[in-house]
């Protein structure tokens, strides 16, 4: 493992976090969402957001539940291989921004792929297939921080 043989990576980890937490607030601004606390910087007013998962054009949603997909994909993974990561993930609150997330954005974007027309039933398909998966790495992430920042203390 890189991390045993170079421990100055997890202050490396610690300073690229922030980074990580900014992907899911860029997602809920995309999606015209906002997170509790998420961003420092306030909103200007030229850019009052009317748009919404349901209205976007197509392209875009597409642009998003790809870009999540990839995200919680890469975010389970890292996780998976290197469960000692979570507690510098729980330094920078992860649990509570990531339930945060997946409670403000899933089913507005679940819902805006539900319903929206597609010329091509095949979109539907893929779209709905990449945000469930989404889903799914999102709660197994969440597990294995759970896992290893409140049970595994316990059971040691």
């Amino acid at each position: 493992n890189i991390f045993t043989q170079q421990p100055s990576y997890f202050s490396d980890l610690d300073e690229t976090l922030p980074t990580v937490l900014q992907v899911f607030n860029n997602i809920l601004r995309k999606c015209g969402l906002q997170c509790e606390g998420a961003s420092a910087e306030p909103q200007k007013l030229e850019e009052k957001v009317n748009v919404t998962p349901g209205n976007m054009p197509l392209q875009e949603l597409k642009d998003i539940v790809l870009y999540l997909c990839d995200t919680c994909t890469t975010l389970w993974a890292f996780l998976d291989v290197f469960p000692l990561a979570c507690q510098t993930f729980q330094k920078h609150e992860f649990c509570y921004r990531l339930a945060s997330f997946y409670e403000l954005a899933i089913p507005e974007l679940e819902s805006a792929i539900k319903k929206r027309r597609y010329e091509d039933n095949s979109v539907f398909a893929d779209l709905w297939r990449r945000i469930s998966h989404s889903r799914r790495k999102i709660i197994e992430a969440f597990h294995i921080l759970i896992n290893q920042v409140c049970l595994q203390p316990i059971l040691e």
